[in-house]
């Protein structure tokens, strides 16, 4: 069967097809984009999904040195701070009046691991170690708002999975690609042992062997070539297919930035986006596929025409600390743009709807919280 054919009859796109249509001229873009909005329309017609989130970035110290990267520190260092529990809280109580629903935590990886100052930090609070004070952070605001924390920690062992998942009702791990030699000198992931691929997809499986709804996706123009990216997302639907527990795929573009390594490097294009998210529409047809809008200022909702299903976590609060240069959209306007496109926008919580009944058993405490902030469908519950 032709690539043609594949869109035509509304199949899964196979490995073969994926290469052709993820390097399409501009000529073919538009019959990928229509098999690709087809697709979405089966899974989830009329309807587009965002979190309502604040944005914790409990440390910003972290070990591993990614050439787009301005979110880390080293101690010492302009900006270098890690959030007390006081300004944990100050920033969750003020998302919850805010109507938020999420607490998404972004963190550095391991820090302690080079870092004494970090160490010294952690002891002053009373923790062992980064993950130990983060648990303590979601517990925090689980028991003290509203809102549902989300972290993303980077790499997490099985009993570090297990744990966080009883007081999160899901986990996140970019794989962002499988793409060995970006670890070479120089490239994207040198000096970041964390972005090995494998310990990623480790990462990613054992979540699924625990069944905790977990958040992944591909980050593109990091010095991956297309077939990567093909390989990158069907990495990730093995483990769906396997586990069944992956509840979003992200596809996140690479934006410059002063003063990172690659600042310099070229930013994928809008037609490169389009394609790479109509592509894994159809690779993974029943999946949720998101893409930033605000990395795609100012004609984000041209997304919409590649398949995507969702806008991800958008804060009406806290700045996106990964890329502070590009502000999220006011919701109204999210909203405006959305239903432009002929779909109504729904508030979700950090966990999907149809990942809920995976997160309730986990802790009491966490059936408690899901049960008051999910409504009768699994979204979040409307204002009166």
């Amino acid at each position: 069967m032709t690539a043609q054919e594949v869109l035509r009859s509304g199949e899964v796109m196979s490995r073969e097809a994926a290469n052709i249509w993820i390097r399409a001229s501009d000529h073919a873009l538009p019959e990928l984009l229509a098999a690709a909005r087809a697709a979405r329309d089966r899974f989830k017609p009329g309807l587009i999904t965002y979190s309502r989130k604040v944005f914790i970035p409990l440390t910003n110290l972290c070990r591993d040195y990614c050439g787009y990267c301005t979110f880390r520190r080293d101690p010492g260092e302009h900006g270098a701070h890690t959030m007390t529990p006081d300004e944990v809280l100050a920033v969750a109580r003020a998302g919850e009046k805010r109507g938020c629903t999420e607490a998404l935590f972004s963190l550095g990886d391991k820090p302690e691991l080079i870092f004494p100052e970090m160490r010294d930090t952690l002891r002053s609070f009373g923790f062992r170690s980064t993950l130990h004070y983060l648990e303590a952070m979601c517990d925090l605001v689980l028991r003290e708002t509203n809102l549902l924390p989300h972290p993303n920690p980077g790499l997490m062992s099985a009993e570090w999975i297990t744990r966080l998942a009883k007081v999160s009702p899901s986990l996140g791990l970019m794989l962002e690609t499988t793409n060995l030699s970006l670890l070479a000198a120089g490239a994207a992931h040198d000096n970041a042992p964390d972005k090995l691929p494998a310990r990623r997809l480790r990462t990613i499986e054992e979540a699924g062997k625990q069944g905790v709804p977990f958040t992944t996706g591909i980050l593109i123009g990091i010095g991956e070539s297309p077939s990567d990216r093909v390989d990158s997302l069907l990495a990730i639907r093995d483990l769906h297919q396997r586990y069944g527990h992956i509840q979003e795929v992200i596809i996140q573009n690479f934006r410059v930035k002063s003063g990172i390594r690659m600042q310099h490097s070229p930013e994928p294009g809008r037609g490169e986006m389009l394609r790479t998210i109509a592509v894994a529409r159809l690779l993974m047809p029943e999946m949720n596929i998101q893409a930033p809008p605000n990395l795609s200022d100012p004609d984000y909702e041209q997304l919409l025409d590649a398949g995507i299903n969702d806008w991800g976590g958008v804060s009406p609060l806290t700045p996106d600390f990964i890329n502070p240069e590009r502000p999220w959209p006011h919701l109204d306007d999210l909203e405006r743009r959305t239903g432009a496109r002929g779909f109504e926008l729904r508030q979700r919580l950090p966990v999907y709807p149809e990942f809920v009944a995976k997160a309730m058993n986990r802790s009491e405490l966490l059936s408690s919280k899901l049960s008051t902030s999910a409504g009768d469908t699994g979204y979040a519950r409307r204002a009166a």
